[in-house]
């Protein structure tokens, strides 16, 4: 099997899309990546699935569909032990979609209060789905642990970035350079994972 000349990233994410275009570009120069944003019309797919699988192959098979293309998408979550199912898979939902992250990671520092760093841990879970014309959908996950930090920190990445705390890097997500981030996220883990089986496909 040949690569592909092109594969849609499927969201309508802006900054979620250049991460994921930042890092694939790289591996694969020959590639073109485009977004969701460059087919008029496109649909944004209802996050109905109760895992993230389920979810990323909702976005993917639905992008596919539309364009035709080899469509990749992902599901991400927050996953906090000190408030077991409160996130997850429904972290972007997390006190309603239309609360700022701002807000939700206010309200979670509420929550946690008074919790102590032992029992603060955390891990960002990520699948990605590739959906393709005729073919089975395939999927690829990786967890990135920490735990969630006293209060936000950082400029950088999007999301519940400022408030997940990294040990091994001391700072949060959010402090780091998008390349450092690339390193050890959750969506660099996956990506790298999809870019080893993309290789093998040629």
């Amino acid at each position: 099997m040949s690569l592909p000349d092109r594969i849609v990233i499927a969201t309508h994410n802006a900054k979620k899309a250049k991460e994921m275009v930042t890092i694939l570009s790289g591996t694969f120069p020959t590639i073109e990546f485009s977004t969701l944003e460059e087919f008029p019309g496109a649909p944004e797919s209802e996050e109905t699935g109760e895992t993230y699988q389920e979810n990323a192959a909702i976005k993917a098979e639905s992008a596919c569909k539309f364009t035709g293309l080899w469509s990749l998408a992902d599901d991400a979550g927050l996953e906090i032990d000190a408030l077991p199912g409160e996130l997850g898979v429904h972290s972007k939902r997390f006190a309603g979609e239309d609360t700022s992250f701002k807000e939700k990671m206010r309200l979670i520092l509420l929550w946690m209060s008074g919790i102590p760093t032992e029992k603060r841990s955390a891990r960002f879970q990520c699948t990605i789905a590739l959906a393709r014309p005729n073919e089975k959908t395939v999927f690829f996950d990786a967890t990135c642990e920490g735990r969630i930090a006293e209060k936000p920190s950082g400029k950088g990445g999007f999301g519940y970035d400022p408030i997940f705390w990294l040990d091994e890097r001391d700072c949060t997500m959010a402090d780091l350079t998008a390349e450092q981030k690339h390193e050890i996220s959750h969506r660099g883990k996956v990506l790298r994972e999809f870019s080893k089986w993309l290789s093998k496909q040629s």
